[in-house]
């Protein structure tokens, strides 16, 4: 997992995009939170041009979970991320398992509200 707020995007860009990543993971899950839905800057990039890249493409169409969150204006994943993970919508909505400490990994960059929000949550999770 790797979750985003803002520009706290910018490390995970080069993560989703090597080669490496999508060999050692089943499920490469990108949440980016945002503001308003001006701010997906890269989301036709995530969505489109990477699943169409000459070699990473398929890949990145079968493994590549991109769930962006907007919390000022009306979206159809909107609010906070810590509260799609809270209530379970980004697991319905991705149809994947809740995150499982056992197995998921996360990683995380934001701004210091969200850092200290997403630690205490993944902390109780396990």
């Amino acid at each position: 997992y790797m979750l985003s707020t803002g520009t706290g995007l910018a490390p995970f860009m080069s993560l989703i995009q090597d080669p490496e990543v999508y060999e050692r993971f089943e499920k490469v899950v990108l949440v980016h939170g945002v503001r308003e839905v001006s701010e997906l800057a890269y989301a036709d990039f995530i969505t489109k041009e990477l699943p169409a890249h000459e070699y990473l493409g398929e890949e990145i169409a079968e493994k590549l979970v991109y769930y962006p969150t907007v919390t000022r204006e009306e979206f159809h994943t909107m609010g906070r991320l810590t509260d799609h993970i809270r209530s379970g919508k980004l697991f319905e909505d991705t149809d994947l398992p809740p995150i499982d400490p056992r197995q998921d990994r996360a990683m995380i960059c934001g701004s210091p509200a969200m850092l200290d929000d997403t630690s205490a949550l993944l902390d109780e999770l396990g």
